[in-house]
């Protein structure tokens, strides 16, 4: 009788527990709001699983609401078809617990800025601290802002290296810039990481050495209080301006439009901190903006700024008030 042959079987990729595991095959998020929305729907239109956390279940609910919306909206207006709608929502579950993290691969912090437009960083650095304990050694800890503070998240961990800043452009759809922000303790290894990232979800990475409000707001804000300061001093109109900056410089939106939908309370905050790191005075938030602030009209989420929105976030008219 033939001698029996055996050959192992690992090579011909037969054996599941030999598979390797694909890069962003799981992605976390922590906090559910605007940011935090467009970051689940990015990564879970890309193809990857997605686990988010918020605070209570009904927030949960409100977020699922608001997910299953702009799918719906994607279908309207984009071509997605009611299949690809429910194989996306499929990837996406929601959790109570920090738990439902491990094994992901990286977990984005996105906590709610505030009514203020500020965010906790003793409530993101006790984020971090948990995550650097339940994930294991080789996933990344990311945070979305435009703000100095990954190496202030990081200091304190036993991973510090794998910790890296992100900033997701909110302003249109096509606005696919990721500014990847590399600290003082962020490895070179989890920066090029992050650069698969970005072209995983179909955005050009930037590297940004820590600046505060990094490229893309420091150029906004700039912008926002010359436009401001010539508003004051009545040079021109706010539609000559607005109308100046989309067809002359061929942007979507006007300067004042924009500063609307990313939010007046932010673009204070973040002036406010770019003017006390630098000390220039063209990051000192101008009077308008002040006015607007203080007076709670923060653009298109409260639905006034410089213009007046209806509930659908279209705009009405430009907001007299704020020349009163």
């Amino acid at each position: 009788m033939s001698e029996l042959i055996i050959e192992p079987i690992e090579k011909y990729g037969l054996n599941i527990s030999h598979e390797k595991k694909a890069l962003f095959s799981r992605i976390g998020i922590v906090g559910a709001g605007k940011e935090g929305r467009t970051i689940i729907s990015l990564t879970a239109s890309a193809g990857m699983d997605v686990v988010f956390m918020d605070e209570s279940q009904e927030r949960i609910d409100v977020v699922l609401e608001e997910l299953n919306r702009v799918m719906d909206q994607k279908i309207s207006k984009w071509g997605l078809t009611q299949s690809e709608k429910k194989v996306i929502m499929n990837r996406i579950t929601p959790t109570l617990n920090y738990e439902d993290f491990v094994g992901c691969d990286m977990v984005i912090e996105c906590t709610r800025y505030s009514e203020t437009g500020r965010r906790s960083t003793p409530l993101r650095k006790n984020i971090f601290k948990i995550l650097d304990e339940i994930l294991e050694p080789d996933a990344i800890i990311a945070t979305n802002g435009p703000t100095v503070i990954i190496s202030e998240l990081a200091a304190d961990l036993v991973h510090k290296e794998r910790c890296v800043s992100l900033y997701f452009p909110v302003s249109h759809p096509d606005a696919r810039i990721l500014e990847i922000v590399k600290g003082m303790y962020t490895s070179e290894e989890v920066y090029k990481k992050m650069e698969i990232f970005a072209q995983l979800i179909n955005y050009r990475p930037h590297r940004i050495n820590e600046s505060n409000g990094n490229v893309s707001i420091r150029l906004l804000t700039t912008m926002l209080n010359e436009s401001c300061q010539m508003l004051l001093e009545r040079v021109s109109s706010m539609e000559s301006i607005e109308e100046t900056f989309t067809i002359i410089y061929g942007q979507r939106y006007g300067v004042f439009r924009l500063a609307d939908i990313i939010g007046i309370e932010r673009i204070v905050t973040i002036m406010e901190a770019m003017f006390n790191d630098f000390g220039q005075t063209h990051y000192k938030p101008n009077p308008l903006l002040w006015k607007l602030y203080r007076s709670n009209q923060l653009g298109v989420r409260t639905g006034k700024g410089f213009y007046i929105y209806d509930k659908n976030g279209n705009v009405i008219s430009e907001n007299k008030s704020l020349f009163n």
